[in-house]
């Protein structure tokens, strides 16, 4: 899933207020800082999505049957895919 410049920013934001915001929680580095690392970890699940998704449709693709995106099929075949590979990752 791709999101925007902006949207992910604002999603950074979001993280890094709750956790201000938390009595359970104390900062190490300044909330900027803190931030920028949300900012990277959601960078970094949403490229790991994509090269999930990837993959997933890779393996579709592959089949000798052409099956059809949006098909009962396809849909059955994908989230079984994209689960085997959320698998290999150990999640």
């Amino acid at each position: 899933m791709r999101i925007s410049r902006d949207k992910l920013n604002k999603l950074a934001h979001t993280v890094a207020d709750a956790l201000a915001d938390s009595q359970e929680v104390g900062f190490n580095e300044d909330r900027n800082t803190i931030r920028q690392e949300a900012r990277k970890a959601l960078e970094n699940l949403l490229t790991e999505e994509a090269r999930i998704d990837t993959a997933a449709r890779a393996k579709i693709a592959s089949q000798r049957k052409i099956i059809l995106e949006g098909s009962q099929e396809w849909e059955i075949l994908y989230r079984k895919y994209y689960n085997e590979e959320v698998r290999k990752l150990g999640i």
